[in-house]
């Protein structure tokens, strides 16, 4: 029998999008479900602010009457425009191991772009870069994080299978926290201190208020990473929606903040207790009892890591060894919190300047990640 694709269409189709990966990863251990109201709130367009400047739709794949896929079609028009392309984007893709089934997921996406015009099929990514993105290429067997996504060693092949080739790849460092901190790094954030008239400030709940911090910082995310692969330079309304909800939730101390003698912003490092196996426990629900499991991992209680979320320093402060200054607070604060290792974010592979700094680190390159491209006909 064909394969079936249905648009989602209300509340009960998007559970089901959402609940399909869950049943799919049953029992794997290096699964991690995302927090599902994260989830809803992302890909329902009511409630994602994102849908501003994207369009998008949901599909479900059908086969023999059973749910056997998924996968979502966005147009992202500020990042087509701000890179110069026609890309249509597929996000969100989980599916059984059969061909037909990921075929016609994909034909469904290029049907999307094709009528707005693309002429390129790219991803998986999502409607910004504060969604998940990236497919596991390598690394199948180690714990995935919250932030990304997770797939089988089946999905790649059935994309190269389908005529993608590579895009570009992702790498993420498990990073084994030291005994003590290097000493070379100890004086040079000393010597970094003085020279750049900088120092690291303690983020407090106050600061955040008074401060608008959440758009201070927005901003400078946005500043650091603009002109990293298709990157979308977000406007200011955003702010609460991506920064905004994790300085309302996150355990400010384990946020590092740079300040200049302005009380400019020029340098960050939001990270957090690792909630994988709270999550596992979960399977990404708050209620009934969900939230007592991820608000305890959230403190740091019985979690052996740290995912560091986001870091960066401001463009005319880099190669001042203001990173030095950043780690020796970053890396202080994960050692009284006994934590073991930490987990990079995704690096860009040709992203030398952000490789480089974990060098002189204890570490293991433990996952890549690949964006699929190709032309639509």
């Amino acid at each position: 029998m064909s394969v079936e694709i249905k648009t989602v269409k209300g509340s009960r189709d998007l559970h089901k999008f959402l609940q399909f990966r869950r049943d799919l990863f049953k029992g794997q251990p290096s699964y991690v479900p995302a927090l599902l109201f994260d989830e809803l709130n992302t890909l329902n367009p009511k409630t994602n602010p994102a849908a501003s400047f994207c369009e998008s739709e949901l599909y479900l794949a059908y086969k023999d009457g059973r749910l056997v896929g998924k996968i979502a079609a966005i147009v992202n028009k500020k990042a087509n425009e701000a890179w110069n392309h026609n890309e249509v984007r597929f996000g969100w893709p989980d599916f059984i191991d059969d061909p037909e089934v990921s075929k016609a997921l994909v034909d469904k996406v290029i049907e999307f772009g094709k009528v707005r015009g693309m002429d390129t099929v790219v991803g998986p990514l999502g409607f910004t870069d504060f969604d998940p993105e990236g497919m596991l290429v390598e690394g199948f067997d180690k714990l995935s994080t919250m932030a990304m996504l997770y797939n089988l060693p089946y999905y790649p092949r059935h994309f190269e299978a389908m005529g993608f080739g590579k895009e570009t790849d992702w790498i993420e460092y498990k990073i084994f926290i030291p005994d003590e901190i290097n000493e070379r790094y100890l004086r040079m954030s000393k010597v970094v201190e003085e020279r750049s008239h900088v120092r690291i400030v303690p983020l407090t709940k106050e600061k955040i208020r008074k401060e608008n911090f959440a758009r201070k910082l927005f901003n400078l995310i946005n500043e650091c990473y603009k002109n990293l692969y298709n990157y979308t330079v977000m406007p200011d309304d955003l702010a609460d929606k991506y920064i905004g909800f994790y300085l309302s939730v996150l355990d400010l101390k384990y946020i590092s903040i740079i300040e200049n003698d302005k009380n400019e912003i020029v340098g960050f490092g939001i990270c957090m207790p690792s909630l994988a196996k709270a999550l596992q426990k979960t399977s990404g629900k708050l209620f009934p009892f969900g939230w007592y499991h991820i608000l305890k991992a959230m403190k740091g209680k019985g979690v052996e890591g740290a995912d560091m979320l986001l870091i960066g320093i401001r463009p005319d402060y880099q190669n001042q060894g203001l990173n030095c200054l950043l780690f020796c607070d970053v890396f202080k604060k994960f050692k009284d919190s006994g934590f073991k290792w930490a987990e990079t974010q995704a690096i860009l592979e040709d992203n030398l300047e952000n490789l480089t700094l974990w060098r002189d680190f204890d570490k293991e390159s433990d996952k890549r990640r690949r964006i699929f491209t190709k032309k639509i006909d």
